[in-house]
């Protein structure tokens, strides 16, 4: 909807009221009271509500010409019903009409428009959040059952001012995006530094996106402040998602060495203790197994097979395993690119 403040005039014939003009001296007579003459049952189809000015004085007066034309002035404030497609808010352009019908068919009465100049906009026009380009007049006559009704229309489009969403929306959000990449920049170890950046910087994503929503009708289609809000929840989502991956990496790697240094310590220590062993036992005796075996001596056949399980061939290592395994990694050590990348993605919006 819309409000408009307006000054109506009409002017009609109505030849019952001709009088003389005493030689052109009385040009025309005036009227304060509207109820004294006919008049159109003029209204306006779109109006939700309405008033009349009466400070100081009623704001109406009626002149009645001496050959019978009667031209009616009122000022009044509307607000009007605009239907609006919020489809690119807030780079959209809205048509807004102000429609004026009667209860006449048009036998009895027609609506033209006066020739020249029918509707006349204040030069200084100022409105907070839109900008009026230009108006256009025309006829929305419609037909029923009953007959023809004429009407007519004014069709004001309206342009959304962007710098108003520019500082109040855009802005803080591409902020809000660049405040949740400030956690690539601190350690891993940071947690519950990276942790609560995150969280807080979803948190006041999520507040702005409802507090856009909340100054707008419901309606059931995505709008373009929709997709620019859940880019960047998107993005603030991702950089939370990512300290957690980074984490998980840097905690599979610190125990993946872990392990290996155990295994590396429990090897030494074999090795100490035989080497311990060899050096107790140098003055033992141990008995030697002849170097060529018979054909049918049961040794020889065991070391055959286990000759023919050594000579079988190697099995080909699973690709997808193989990645999985060396994921952690490779995303800790790609995490300046990653970092990178969501940088660029969002700098190309």
């Amino acid at each position: 909807e819309y409000s408009v403040q307006l000054t109506f005039r009409e002017q009609w014939l109505d030849e019952r009221l001709k009088f003389n003009d005493v030689g052109g001296r009385l040009k025309y007579l005036t009227l304060t009271e509207a109820n004294r003459v006919w008049m159109p049952d003029l209204f306006f189809s779109n109006e939700k509500e309405g008033h009349f000015h009466n400070i100081i004085m009623p704001n109406v007066y009626i002149r009645i010409f001496p050959f019978g034309s009667v031209l009616y002035s009122i000022r009044i404030s509307l607000t009007l019903a605009c239907p609006m497609n919020l489809k690119l808010y807030p780079l959209d352009r809205q048509v807004c009409s102000l429609r004026m019908a009667n209860g006449w068919t048009t036998d009895d009465l027609v609506f033209l428009w006066k020739e020249g100049d029918p509707v006349q906009v204040v030069k200084n026009l100022h409105l907070p959040r839109f900008t009026l380009e230009k108006f256009l007049t025309d006829y929305c006559n419609s037909k029923t059952n009953t007959g023809e009704y004429s009407c007519l229309k004014v069709d004001l489009l309206f342009k959304r001012e962007f710098s108003y969403y520019l500082i109040q929306i855009y802005i803080p959000c591409c902020m809000l995006v660049i405040v949740s990449w400030v956690s690539f920049w601190l350690d891993q170890g940071a947690v519950p530094a990276r942790v609560s950046l995150g969280v807080t910087t979803l948190l006041t994503m999520a507040t702005q996106t409802s507090g856009i929503n909340a100054s707008l009708p419901p309606v059931s289609y995505t709008k373009a402040i929709d997709v620019w809000t859940g880019v960047c929840l998107t993005f603030v989502f991702g950089a939370l998602l990512e300290f957690a991956l980074v984490n998980y990496a840097s905690r599979s790697d610190l125990h993946r060495e872990n392990m290996k240094k155990k295994r590396r310590e429990l090897e030494q220590a074999s090795l100490d203790a035989a080497s311990d062993l060899l050096d107790t036992d140098s003055n033992a005796t141990f008995a030697m197994k002849p170097l060529v075996r018979h054909p049918g001596d049961p040794l020889a056949l065991e070391k055959l097979r286990q000759c023919e399980v050594h000579m079988q061939p190697p099995k080909r290592p699973n690709c997808c395993r193989s990645w999985l395994s060396k994921f952690p990694t490779r995303y800790a050590n790609h995490n300046y690119h990653i970092s990178s990348l969501f940088k660029l993605s969002f700098s190309f919006l």
